[in-house]
């Protein structure tokens, strides 16, 4: 089976992204074309495999999996990389559309450059989720978890949990370079605590404006950036009165910088770039 793709990446968060208005895929063979396309050795190499297809209550959808082969419930980056591809290849014809992910339907805009190619895009990400039966995690239902103690290993960490649409749980940590990523990422990612994994942020807030960002993902592991995680770390900070709600925050990821703001009216809208690198054939 010969598959057309598009490799694109947002901040070096980076998918293999296939066009089902053009291409069809067996679904039972889904989760075994994203394990084998993102091997690095075997196949292209990336995080995962996007979708983009047609959707019945939005203008394009989207579906998300991981390199392990699991499917994702949303994916900040993914949805910019959607939005550049649609409006480029003519999916959509309007700079403001809508987009369906397994979590929620979004609205992307996208702004061209000089060249009419797609250099920025913002999402409104719609409300966080904080009810902790609704990210999910495990305690009493009808509570939120703010700053709460939550051993792991031989340590004590202080989490924020927050749902945008994928379950996120947020680490303060005085020094982003010290953060423990790579020991306690995979370890909190499949504690039994969340029942459908996790996915692991550790964050320096620098000041009202400004935060420092890496992230372990679920069933991804480290990535360079992650846009919904990006969000939640924004939420966690005002949460726990870091930053102020209302004002445009910058986070650095490792791949670079979004500008996320969480709204008074409960929306949160995320800013940043989408880029494509190279297109080709995938030989199944």
């Amino acid at each position: 089976m010969k598959i057309p793709f598009t490799k694109m990446h947002g901040l070096g968060n980076n998918y293999i992204y296939i066009d089902l208005f053009q291409t069809e895929l067996p679904e039972n063979r889904l989760s075994e074309l994203a394990i084998n396309m993102s091997n690095q050795n075997t196949g292209i190499g990336s995080d995962g495999m996007i979708l983009i297809h047609p959707a019945e209550k939005a203008d394009v959808g989207m579906r998300i999996f991981n390199k392990d082969g699991s499917e994702g419930m949303n994916c900040g980056n993914g949805l910019r990389c959607t939005a550049k591809y649609a409006y480029e290849t003519g999916i959509v014809d309007k700079k403001e559309f809508t987009i369906q992910t397994k979590a929620n339907i979004v609205r992307a805009t996208v702004k061209e450059n000089n060249e009419q190619k797609v250099n920025e895009v913002t999402i409104d990400m719609g409300a966080p989720i904080l009810q902790r039966e609704q990210i999910p995690m495990l305690g009493e239902a009808g509570t939120t978890v703010i700053n709460e103690p939550f051993k792991v290993a031989d340590k004590t960490l202080h989490v924020t949990a927050v749902s945008m649409g994928n379950p996120h749980v947020i680490t303060m940590v005085d020094a982003i370079d010290d953060a423990p990523l790579t020991t306690l990422g995979p370890v909190i990612e499949k504690d039994e605590r969340f029942p459908e994994g996790v996915n692991t942020e550790f964050i320096e807030v620098v000041s009202d404006e400004e935060i420092h960002f890496r992230v372990w993902e679920r069933g991804s592991g480290v990535t360079e950036a992650c846009g919904t995680g990006a969000c939640a770390a924004v939420v966690a900070a005002t949460l726990n009165k870091k930053v102020t709600k209302g004002k445009k925050i910058v986070v650095h990821l490792a791949g670079g910088d979004l500008i996320i703001e969480w709204r008074e009216d409960d929306h949160i809208w995320m800013t940043g770039g989408a880029e494509i690198i190279a297109s080709g054939i995938f030989y199944a």
